[in-house]
């Protein structure tokens, strides 16, 4: 950003000359493009707006400003009809970057937005007595990418895994493991067992509709205290969690709370007695509600006509614990985009309460994962299990390595970091918003846009380093830097801190996911057409580019919860 907003403090001046000094910096910044060729320059600035003011053509203007426009990092300015392109100085501007780069280490890119502000994550959030399914991968791994990149835009992230561990599914549980459960079979494989007896329950409910009843009534058991309904969902909770602690190791991730729903349930009436307090609840139908009309959207519905309290009261019961024991200045909710209402009358609701800070909470909305074009159901048993989509994945990667490199130290820790990294990256790689059609085909091929491509480019990278030393203290020559292939690195290397600003304005990894993409592409287009190790007065320069670009791309994979192997 250091080099643009040079170009742009530049064209400020020269306006300011020309007798243009109502122009901000802001709306220059603004207005300046990358152009569409390498050859055209570096930055381009349309002078469209200006014509209106100086009543003279863009074109004119572009020429007399391309005149007046000087700077160390500038080579060149070059009217271009409208547009006047600037040329950086490749030598001088690649030398600074590059010295950047490698003093700053991982620490490039970093941002100091959040100076030291806690963040709150809500993020992965699997049911209990369910397997952890490809469904739930996405709030996983979105949720946990926009953590390291809150975090390198200087927040403290706080991740909390809201366990989906109460509601009237586990009534349905334990009718069907008290029909049909055997403890042997569900302690031998829980999960498994567990889902077998939830299928069949909603099978058998369908012959036999009295079944939801009796559901209805175990969980009404259970939140009454009842002590074998307590027992049973304790049991069913520990051997979930046993399972997903398992699944988080393999994927390298860590959560600071698994406070889940149940964890709320005796913070919900002080919610209720809040709204009382505040004139804020209005009965509708034997239950009670928040009016939200003035902002277009449904009440708000805080207590069934039964006295059951719901989703909301809970979200906003949690909402008020992690407010007074984070003190956050962000929260992020990273949840399917179904829950869209849901969050919008939820943070609605807080605003009515006189709580400000509820600008500050964002629903973090995401696509479906799709099988075949349809979303997948744990009702239905049409889902597809994280835990053996990863294992595949990883067996993949193993049979990769003995085919190229067999004698490769660590395989089976190489392996798990490319089968793990291939599947996230398939998923962050695209944009949120969008629905993610699953196949493990696409997902493990390791060519293309994917993960292993990118971490296959960094080992290769990190193999030059090792066979060239860069000997550090020496003057050298950067002339090197002029060449196309090297200064199309050198511009990416330059938008690392532009990008993460983007990912983190937009709370979107898939630019983080783009952009290492774009970096290793360029990289291999450099390292074909360039003899790197060569022996000349070029050469130290040539790996410092290398080191740099192995900087950002194992600092980019590991925003994206990836990790980089050295070796492949």
């Amino acid at each position: 950003m250091k080099y643009k907003h040079a170009v742009i403090t530049t064209i400020y001046h020269s306006l300011a000359g020309m007798g243009m000094s109502a122009f901000s910096k802001e709306e220059i910044a603004k207005s300046i493009e990358t152009p569409p060729k390498q050859e055209m320059g570096d930055y381009a600035f349309p002078c469209f707006m200006l014509a209106k003011v100086l009543r003279k053509t863009p074109s004119q203007i572009a020429q007399e400003l391309s005149v007046t426009i000087h700077h160390e990092y500038i080579d060149r300015v070059k009217a271009l009809g409208p547009y006047l392109n600037v040329f950086l100085d490749k030598e001088k501007t690649g030398e600074d970057l590059v010295t950047h780069v490698l003093s700053q280490k991982e620490k490039f890119g970093s941002l100091s937005i959040g100076s030291g502000q806690h963040v709150s994550i809500d993020l992965s959030s699997p049911n209990i007595a369910k397997p952890f399914s490809m469904g739930h991968l996405r709030s996983t791994v979105i949720g946990n990418a926009l953590s390291n990149i809150m975090e390198k835009c200087g927040f403290v992230p706080v991740k909390i895994n809201h366990l989906g561990d109460w509601g009237t599914q586990f009534g349905k549980l334990i009718t069907a493991y008290k029909m049909w459960g055997t403890e042997e079979k569900v302690k031998a494989e829980p999960i498994k067992e567990l889902l077998a007896l939830y299928v069949r329950f909603h099978e058998e409910a369908e012959k036999t509709p009295k079944l939801e009843d009796e559901g209805r009534a175990w969980f009404k058991r259970l939140e009454d205290g009842d002590a074998v309904a307590l027992s049973l969902w304790k049991w069913f909770r520990d051997e979930s969690l046993k399972e997903f602690e398992r699944i988080y190791q393999l994927m390298g991730m860590e959560f600071d709370s698994f406070n889940g729903e149940s964890f709320y349930n005796d913070k919900m009436e002080h919610v209720v007695e809040l709204l009382e307090e505040k004139k804020l609840l209005t009965e509708s139908d034997g239950a009670m509600v928040v009016s939200l009309e003035e902002f277009g959207y449904p009440p708000c519905l805080i207590k069934k006509s039964d006295g059951a309290t719901l989703y909301a009261t809970r979200d906003l019961a949690a909402a008020l614990y992690r407010k007074s024991t984070y003190d956050f200045a962000k929260a992020l909710y990273v949840v399917g985009g179904e829950q869209s209402l849901h969050f919008k009358q939820v943070f609605h609701v807080l605003k009515k309460m006189g709580y400000h800070w509820s600008a500050e909470m964002h629903h973090i909305p995401f696509g479906m994962m799709l099988k075949d074009g349809k979303k997948m159901s744990t009702r239905k048993g049409k889902i597809v299990l994280l835990e053996e989509v990863l294992q595949e994945a990883i067996k993949l990667a193993a049979q990769n390595i003995e085919a190229r490199n067999p004698n490769l130290a660590d395989k089976e820790e190489v392996a798990k970091m490319v089968g793990v990294g291939a599947v996230i990256f398939h998923d962050l790689k695209n944009y949120r918003l969008n629905d993610v059609e699953f196949s493990l085909e696409d997902m493990l091929t390791f060519e293309g846009e994917t993960g292993p491509y990118v971490q296959y480019t960094y080992a290769r990278a990190c193999s030059i380093l090792r066979k060239g030393e860069i000997s550090t203290g020496h003057a050298c020559s950067y002339e090197a830097f002029k060449d196309d292939k090297a200064w199309a690195v050198l511009s990416l290397l330059m938008k690392f801190e532009e990008v993460m600003n983007s990912a983190y304005q937009h709370f979107d990894p898939s630019q983080i996911a783009k952009y290492i993409m774009d970096l290793a592409q360029a990289f291999n287009k450099y390292y074909g057409s360039v003899r790197i190790l060569d022996e000349d007065e070029q050469q130290q320069s040539r790996l410092q580019l290398v080191q740099a670009v192995t900087i950002v791309l194992k600092e980019g994979l590991r925003l994206l919860g990836i990790k980089a192997p050295e070796r492949m």
